[in-house]
């Protein structure tokens, strides 16, 4: 496949029309299994697959459209249709966009989803699915994502679902005189324990990893605790705050483990959940789940329209710049197929003239002459064709660019028909070498 013939088919499932349990549904755990699953559909050339705790999405590159959409259908076959948002080739392209500059997130603008954009490009890239169509496109969406955080301020404020769980347990529970609880330490784990620090009284950080959560502990701006998984139910038994975002394919705490729990705000980020759903029937523990946070970010979304109108403009230039650059990109492979082509033809017939004219005697500015001669003549004739494939990819004239690719094949290395008569063929060679020996003394003469 060529970036020429390159399709992107592309599927969504969010928040914007989809639950915490119906994202869970789909079931990508891990990104580079994914894109493995995806390559290893015949039609698939490149994939993509990114998940997080509020949307999982695929993508790959196939030679026709209709091929791409099975593929990507077959993620979420099992998901009701008004779920799930399929995307074409440019629509895949501006999403990621959407997605790198966080105008597709809960939290309008929030800085992790740019870092979960770049990790599932690298396990794309890790699983063989990057290619030449998803190398440029993704490495654009993370341009302009940066580019979006930094020259507006889309950013400001609440930039995180780990900040947002803070906000959220300040608005439902007084955090002042405080003991809270965090369990994970991955970077929404760290961003909540980061934002807890400051307003409650006890901090205690849990992991599988104890030496992870010592880390984490150690990095607050607090005196935080750090224990082990296995000492959670002593820790929610003091907690009068849990948030936990783990990413654990099963719950993290057992039902019993609520069982000793007081009055306790809970505010489960992970994705599938951490918090069994028994845990909400106890009348004393109150339970968020990721959900809930959308209520939180409306008085950001608020401050922050402005800017996402700023970042609109921004990915509305870089998108038409992308797709520039993808015209380009197509026409100059085909170019470069056409002139691939005639220069081995070139080399070919040159050799075959130059050993006549050196059987005559050939000096070295009269060799320069005859190459530069070859070299002038495949520049023009192929001029016009040139113009005319960058004409085209600008006119979306994909058609003209793949019969020029058909055309012009740079492996091609057939020789010249073989004549019905070798001594005609000889006769005519030498003849050529003669007037070509002629035209340049005409040129070192004048």
């Amino acid at each position: 496949m060529t970036a020429a013939t390159g399709v992107i088919s592309g599927v969504s499932v969010s928040h914007r029309r989809a639950g915490v349990e119906t994202i869970e549904a789909v079931g990508i755990r891990d990104e580079r299994a994914a894109v493995a699953a995806l390559l290893d559909h015949d039609a698939v050339r490149e994939a993509f697959a990114i998940e997080t705790c509020h949307r999982v999405e695929a993508y790959v590159v196939t030679d026709d459209p209709e091929s791409g959409r099975a593929v990507v259908d077959s993620v979420v076959e099992d998901l009701p249709e008004e779920t799930v948002v399929e995307l074409g080739h440019e629509e895949s392209l501006r999403h990621l966009m959407r997605v790198a500059c966080g105008l597709e997130s809960v939290v309008l603008g929030e800085d992790q989803i740019i870092g979960q954009v770049r990790d599932a490009y690298a396990n794309a890239r890790a699983a063989g699915g990057i290619g030449p169509l998803f190398e440029t496109g993704i490495e654009k969406a993370l341009h302009v994502g940066e580019r979006a955080r930094t020259e507006t301020g889309i950013d400001e404020g609440v930039v995180s679902l780990g900040s947002a769980a803070v906000e959220l347990a300040a608005d439902e529970a007084d955090l002042g005189d405080a003991t809270a609880l965090v369990v994970g330490t991955g970077e929404m784990g760290t961003l909540a324990a980061t934002a807890l620090a400051e307003p409650v009284d006890e901090l205690f950080v849990a992991n599988r990893s104890l030496a992870s959560a010592e880390h984490v502990a150690g990095s607050v701006d607090a005196d935080a605790t750090p224990i082990a998984l296995d000492d959670l139910p002593e820790a929610v038994a003091e907690a009068d705050v849990v948030v936990s975002a783990t990413a654990s394919p099963e719950p993290v705490f057992e039902e019993r483990t609520f069982e000793e729990a007081g009055e306790t705000f809970v505010i489960d980020l992970a994705q599938p959940r951490d918090v069994p759903p028994a845990a909400v029937d106890r009348s004393a523990v109150t339970v968020r789940d990721l959900d809930a946070l959308e209520s939180v970010t409306d008085e950001t979304h608020a401050r922050r329209r402005e800017a996402a109108a700023q970042v609109e403009a921004m990915i509305d230039e870089e998108f038409d710049r992308l797709l520039a650059r993808y015209k380009r990109q197509r026409a100059d492979e085909a170019i470069g197929a056409m002139y691939a082509g005639a220069e081995r033809m070139k080399e070919r017939e040159l050799a075959r003239a130059v050993s006549k004219l050196e059987a005559d005697g050939l000096t070295d500015d009269q060799r320069a002459i005859v190459e530069s001669f070859a070299d002038a003549l495949v520049n023009q004739l192929l001029a016009a064709p040139t113009r005319s494939l960058r004409d085209a990819a600008e006119a979306d004239d994909w058609s003209t660019i793949n019969t020029a690719l058909g055309l012009f094949d740079p492996s091609f290395d057939g020789d010249a028909p073989t004549p019905r008569d070798a001594s005609t063929d000889e006769e005519a060679a030498t003849a050529m070498a003669h007037s070509l020996v002629s035209a340049v003394d005409d040129q070192l003469d004048d």
